[in-house]
């Protein structure tokens, strides 16, 4: 393969904007800026990393637990119109047999060419949730940790999981928790009434992120009722407090209000909180009915003004819109700098995951994982490994 050397650009590094920038892309890697074989004349446009979802279910009408390989890449490829280079499959609440076929699918396609977002292996997420704390999960098959029946599981730890999250609450956490952390896996707390006390000792098991934070989780309001006084924290108190803990933002607009990403930037900072879109298969649909889990049998949702809403319209059910318009969202509302903003869309979430020596950042031998953006921060180009896989034209 030839190199490819784009000019003119504005490059979004970890610590700032480069302006009048050029960077040479040779082998699906980054290199030393150098004339190269092709020259792309940026015009002064953004040239950013990739950007990697670490919590997504779906999009282009497609969902990753209607548990085909054609549904798993349309959503890879509706994820990449947005900017996203890899992501993390997630499951929905499902029956035993769906989770063990999604991660034989996700065994099945990591690494490989999607047309759109690299797959980085899935995320089981569901089975350990606590019933109570399900959102608008199906009412499916809800386990507490097994240490026979769950050893399956365990097994796709390297070819196909990467993420497990957990209620800590839940008997048996712990076995689970230590037995995930030798495969090496990420274990994340989420839908979980847990008490600050129980997230406390999760972290001493191994968990090390919390899933969207605010959102399906105890804090000193809901525990008040159970425990009296005086009064606790909860799972959001936990993750505020704890630096060991990263965490994600759904940052959409319609989930959290501006003082509440205000909030969590300024306590987690960009380097422990990372941008999700917990997004279904409604991105880039119309509004209108959809199922949130597989086709046919999941959950009836909406989309109704640029959000996921239950069939009566009162409650929050996941994210219809892509990364782009989470960075766009949360810089806009918080303010914060754009380079920590595409930070924690790319870098962070490839720490999180320990990738962050392939990728996640424009450094010199990473892959060229990029997204070209206007000043709008709207999405004009995207490059997986230094191929071409989005073009706004």
């Amino acid at each position: 393969m030839g190199s490819t050397t784009f000019t003119n650009a504005r490059v979004i590094l970890p610590d700032g904007v480069r302006p009048d920038s050029s960077l040479t892309v040779e082998n699906g890697r980054i290199r030393e800026p150098a004339p190269g074989d092709t020259v792309v004349d940026l015009e002064g446009n953004y040239l950013a990393p990739g950007f990697i979802d670490l919590h997504v279910h779906g999009g282009d009408g497609a969902d990753f637990m209607d548990l085909t390989p054609e549904a798993f890449r349309t959503v890879c490829r509706c994820h990449a119109r947005h900017g996203t280079t890899s992501l993390t499959p997630t499951s929905t609440v499902a029956t035993y047999q769906q989770y063990v076929r999604f991660l034989e699918l996700n065994r099945e396609l990591t690494g490989t060419d999607t047309g759109g977002a690299r797959i980085l292996g899935g995320h089981l997420y569901g089975p350990f949730f606590i019933p109570a704390a399900k959102g608008c999960h199906p009412s499916l098959e809800f386990l507490t940790p097994d240490p026979v029946r769950d050893e399956l599981f365990l097994s796709f730890a390297g070819s196909g999981l990467r993420t497990i999250t957990v209620a800590p609450e839940s008997p048996r956490t712990d076995w689970l928790v230590r037995a995930a952390r030798k495969r090496g896996l990420i274990v994340t707390a989420g839908h979980s009434y847990a008490t600050f006390a129980e997230v406390e000792a999760a972290v001493q098991w191994g968990v090390q992120h919390v899933d969207h934070l605010f959102c399906a989780m105890s804090d000193r309001a809901r525990l008040r009722p159970t425990y009296g006084f005086p009064m606790r924290g909860g799972v959001m108190e936990a993750t505020l407090f704890f630096d060991a803990l990263t965490t994600e933002v759904i940052a959409d607009g319609k989930h959290l209000s501006a003082e509440l990403l205000r909030l969590a930037y300024k306590v987690k900072g960009p380097d422990r909180l990372a941008l999700v879109t917990d997004s279904m298969r409604a991105v880039d649909c119309p509004d209108g009915e959809y199922f949130f889990g597989p086709e046919g049998t999941g959950e009836p949702v909406r989309k109704l003004d640029g959000v996921g809403v239950t069939p009566d319209g009162q409650g929050l059910a996941s994210g219809v819109m892509g990364m782009d318009h989470c960075v766009r969202t949360f810089h806009h509302l918080t303010g914060a700098p754009l380079h920590e903003v595409v930070r924690m869309a790319s870098l962070t979430p490839a720490r999180i995951l320990g990738i962050d020596r392939e990728t996640g950042s424009l450094e010199v031998g990473k892959r060229a994982d990029l997204v070209v953006l206007d000043p709008e921060l709207a999405v004009k180009q995207v490059y997986v490994s230094g191929r071409k896989v989005f073009d706004h034209g």
